[in-house]
């Protein structure tokens, strides 16, 4: 049972709503909005910081051609330039060797104007084997991506001098804009990859969280999901999560971007989420559209990353 106060000329009554449609409030997480807030508070900082003779420097190494790739490193490049942060965009062939690509990382390690680096994943042909020991040649303070065994593990001890890959920390951000109080929540995390899903149920158990997390394998994966209160998944599966996988008031954050034909769309495809969002959105409190949702949380958190760098390294 749920209470509405209504307000009249003359008195204020409360209402007892027993109806599970006119009583609740669904909505989108506007991601674009809270990305341009945290954009604005990197901005002051980028300021500050130039007051003092110090100017954030972000390196970003793309190795091959592929479309994708080049689309990510070009929005990032411009995001630098639009806050002030000095950019370096390395583009090798896809010919390059391992040798090659670990002495330009060694390079950027050493050089004073470069707070943070970034290889664009994935890489191509036989480097995609080495993409763990290319992450570990990264200097884990200018492990802007917070891929480096060290991050990785400062994230386990709750040791904020460390870097928090970028999706997780975009993902705690957006519920925090909720106004969610996460400590004691019930939250249920759909995913076990290092770049989302273990990352992000390690700051969801440092914010106090009760965390399950749940993946393929996972038996009646709709009854571990309806258990959450925060639901958050990232498996790159089209639409996986249904309706009946959503508990009645659960904020639910949804990772994934997947292209799924559609031709009625000018480019054959639509873009769509882990969730099924217009089957889900009538059981959750608030949700993340796909696009819009996420997404631009990603690249103002790597920003957010790159000021942090160049702070700790200037004391």
């Amino acid at each position: 049972m749920r209470y509405a106060y209504i307000a009249d000329n003359t008195s204020l009554s409360l209402h007892f709503h027993t109806s599970r449609f006119t009583d609740f409030c669904m909505r989108k997480i506007d991601g674009k909005s809270v990305a341009a807030k945290v954009l604005e508070r990197v901005g002051k900082d980028v300021s500050e910081l130039q007051a003092k003779g110090i100017t954030p420097g972000l390196a970003v190494v793309l190795v091959g051609e592929d479309p994708a790739s080049k689309v990510y490193v070009g929005s990032k490049v411009r995001k630098c330039e639009e806050l002030g942060i000095y950019s370096r965009k390395i583009s090798l062939p896809v010919e390059t060797t391992e040798a090659e690509l670990r002495a330009v990382i060694a390079e950027l390690n050493a050089d004073s104007q470069i707070s943070g680096i970034l290889v664009q994943s994935p890489l191509p042909g036989d480097l995609r084997k080495i993409e763990d020991d290319i992450v570990e040649d990264i200097d884990p303070q200018k492990d802007v991506d917070g891929f480096h065994p060290i991050n990785v593990a400062k994230l386990v001890m709750g040791d904020k001098t460390g870097f928090v890959p970028c999706t997780p920390a975009g993902c705690i951000e957006l519920l925090k804009s909720e106004g969610v109080e996460l400590s004691g929540k019930r939250a249920v995390v759909v995913g076990r990859s290092m770049i989302v899903g273990k990352p992000l149920a390690s700051l969801l158990l440092n914010e106090s969280c009760t965390v399950t997390i749940a993946h393929s394998r996972t038996a009646d994966l709709a009854a571990v999901c309806r258990e959450a209160d925060l639901l958050l998944v990232g498996v790159g599966v089209p639409e996986l999560v249904k309706k009946d996988a959503v508990k009645r008031g659960a904020y639910v954050i949804d990772v994934g971007i997947n292209r799924v034909d559609d031709p009625s769309k000018k480019k054959g495809y639509r873009l769509v989420g882990d969730v099924a969002f217009d089957d889900a959105f009538s059981e959750a409190e608030a949700i993340t559209p796909v696009p819009g949702g996420v997404g631009p949380m990603t690249i103002a958190m790597l920003m957010q990353n790159t000021v942090k760098a160049a702070k700790l390294q200037n004391g």
